[in-house]
């Protein structure tokens, strides 16, 4: 009974009915009305309950829930809006290269709205910067699945088939990616402030910044080979699960460092 009232399985349980709901609705009678709602469920449920479960397990007493959905929300819009008009100018076309462009400045863009938080220098603790991350990530993730799933709704004259496969993709690996990124990264700058008692820009968060842009790179990468046959298709996924199987294990790594950060503070 205790497992059912964590407030991040309650949001994914009833998001998942919601979501059901609406897009039996859109079958059942074909109104395209449907289609906003099923795009913005299917798109938000997974990375809101992601970032509820780290909200629930690694937050401090000074960290509120509208400063949470504030990096989700306002974080998640104007990064990507920053990094589509970045990318429209400087990385047009699909070649490894521009992939590599795309990796750096999305990376780039998710930090901004972290790092305003940083500067404040009220929310020091590397538990502070792993939420912020991670909501952030989910946030550009949620709404960039949004942004794929009304493109492929007016591509292919509205197909639900389609946008169930956009949120199977895109939905169900987002906390893999764009939350373990953003997360991994922010929680060591803001780890890397608290050893050093003052700038965080260092060797270690100079490192962890070009690992997120790797994985991304590659996974970009990885994504756009258009698989025309079996070994080719096996290959694309056996990627797709070693860079998320290592985007997790960073953001896990960060996550015990945190916990346990934060159970030492509370007995001191």
């Amino acid at each position: 009974m205790k497992f059912i009232k964590q407030p991040w399985l309650q949001i994914l349980v009833i998001g998942i009915i919601l979501f059901a709901g609406a897009e039996e609705a859109l079958r059942a009678t074909g109104n395209p009305n449907f289609f906003p709602t099923v795009i913005i469920l299917g798109a938000s449920v997974i990375p809101v309950t992601f970032a509820a479960y780290f909200y629930k397990h690694v937050k401090r007493r000074e960290l509120s829930l509208p400063l949470l959905t504030s990096s989700f929300v306002i974080g998640g819009i104007s990064g990507l809006l920053i990094a589509g008009f970045i990318e429209f100018h400087v990385a047009q076309g699909v070649n490894v290269f521009n992939q590599f462009k795309i990796g750096l400045i999305e990376e780039a863009v998710k930090l901004i709205f972290p790092f305003i938080l940083f500067v404040s220098d009220r929310y020091r603790h590397e538990a502070d910067g792993l939420i912020f991350g991670v909501a952030m990530g989910m946030g550009f993730a949620a709404f960039e699945t949004m942004s794929y799933g009304m493109m492929a709704c007016y591509q292919s004259g509205g197909s639900i088939d389609v946008i169930w496969q956009i949120f199977l993709v895109r939905g169900l690996v987002s906390p893999a990616v764009h939350a373990s990124w953003t997360g991994f990264l922010c929680a060591v700058i803001w780890r890397e402030r608290e050893r050093k008692a003052h700038s965080s820009l260092n060797f270690n968060t100079n490192i962890a910044f070009l690992l997120v842009i790797i994985l991304h790179s590659l996974w970009n990468i990885i994504n756009s080979i258009n698989a025309e046959n079996n070994t080719q298709f096996a290959l694309v996924i056996l990627g797709n699960v070693v860079i998320a199987a290592v985007s997790v294990t960073l953001l896990i790594l960060r996550y015990r460092e945190a916990r346990k950060s934060l159970l030492k503070e509370q007995v001191e």
